[in-house]
């Protein structure tokens, strides 16, 4: 396996070379491969943003290059429910385009393992769904609670409304008190 790739730039200049590290093109392997829809993930590889902090070649890519020729093993966790045969190929013509339009090298060969299946994605669909039934429960309950309140409002200035409830019996038979005009009985001092 060589370490870098050197690519001759006599064709064009008289003035140099360029030289690939493994590292870089694996890199792209990363970057093209987890840009596929269906792809969740590089095989070991955690997450992208920290392969790139980290600078290291990403696991589960390995590449290997001979001049300008470039063959690429890649190993994917796809996401449950998805075409496997059909993620395999765009992920495959992806990594092809994205070396050969950054690079000018030659992709021979794209070697992509499907080594798992995350239900991570039908995971996080499954909460959302249970979140949304959730909320739309809440918004049941809530709209529930204030026709409740509306009615009883609306209970309370009915009662409040009807004309001078205190002229009729009390509900345990006693009348209530005079209006003007009426005689008022005088209750027996207790002064003796």
């Amino acid at each position: 396996m060589n370490e870098n790739a050197t690519i001759d730039m006599e064709r064009d200049q008289n003035d140099g070379q360029i030289t690939y590290a493994n590292d870089v093109i694996a890199t792209i392997v990363s970057v093209a491969t987890a840009e596929v829809d269906g792809i969740s993930g590089i095989a070991g590889g955690g997450s992208l943003s920290g392969i790139l902090a980290k600078g290291k070649a990403p696991r589960g890519v390995r590449v290997d290059m001979n001049g300008e020729d470039v063959k690429v093993d890649v190993s994917v966790t796809v996401d449950y429910g998805m075409p496997i045969q059909k993620v395999g190929r765009n992920a495959q013509e992806n990594v092809r385009k994205s070396i050969e339009s950054m690079t000018g090298l030659h992709v021979n060969q794209v070697d992509l393992h499907v080594v798992g299946v995350s239900f991570e994605k039908e995971n996080q669909e499954m909460q959302q769904s249970q979140k949304l039934a959730l909320s739309i429960e809440e918004e049941k309950e809530q709209a529930i609670a204030e026709e409740a309140a509306s009615l009883e409002q609306e209970n309370t200035e009915v009662i409040l409304d009807e004309d001078d409830p205190l002229e009729e019996d009390d509900a345990d038979g006693q009348q209530d008190a005079p209006e003007d005009g009426d005689e008022k009985l005088e209750e027996p001092s207790s002064e003796e």
